[in-house]
């Protein structure tokens, strides 16, 4: 069974990986392929709409020669009650060339500098972090354990959120007679 991601980041691709070995029944033998996709640009997602609009359009664009396709997008989306007002999310959308499932990662909040430059349109996530001395790397979203790794002294992961999500948008597929 072949399903690619509409992506060719190494931590998405290995966030999805995981997640599908918990779903032997559902994808016999299945191997992932990442697929660069023409993905809309608007810089870092600044709401909940770009984040599944990002997540659904790299499925939906990655479903080529393929059982399954998945779009993995993180972005800020409005949270009441947060210091900073948002918080840091990952989506997954799984497409089965009809019909988008759709998952969300844990949350976090990121620092307050780091929030208002993003927010700003002064710089993308791995800019800001890189700007306010967090990590000397140009692209954090690629890089093994990704911004929450820094934050959490590696406990969480990018591979985890994006593997959570996946495991979220999965549970439709897997349970279709609930929806």
């Amino acid at each position: 069974m072949k399903l690619n991601v509409g992506s060719q980041n190494q931590v998405k691709l290995a966030g999805v990986r995981e997640a599908v070995k918990l779903y032997p029944a559902l994808f016999p033998e299945a191997e992932v392929f990442g697929v660069e996709v023409n993905q809309e640009t608007f810089g870092h997602p600044k709401n909940i709409e770009e984040i599944m609009q990002g997540a659904s359009e790299r499925a939906k664009n990655a479903f080529v020669d393929c059982d399954y396709s998945f779009g993995v997008e993180s972005g800020f989306m409005e949270v009441p009650h947060a210091k900073t007002g948002v918080m840091e999310i990952t989506a997954c959308a799984v497409y089965d060339g009809k019909n988008i499932c759709l998952g969300l990662s844990p949350a976090l909040e990121w620092p307050k500098e780091v929030t208002k430059l993003v927010i700003s349109g002064k710089a993308d996530g791995s800019q800001a972090f890189k700007q306010l001395g967090f990590t000397p790397h140009e692209k954090m979203g690629a890089l093994p354990g990704g911004i929450i790794g820094i934050l959490t002294k590696g406990r969480v992961t990018r591979e985890d959120l994006v593997k959570q999500a996946a495991i979220m948008a999965l549970v439709q597929l897997e349970r279709p007679e609930l929806y």
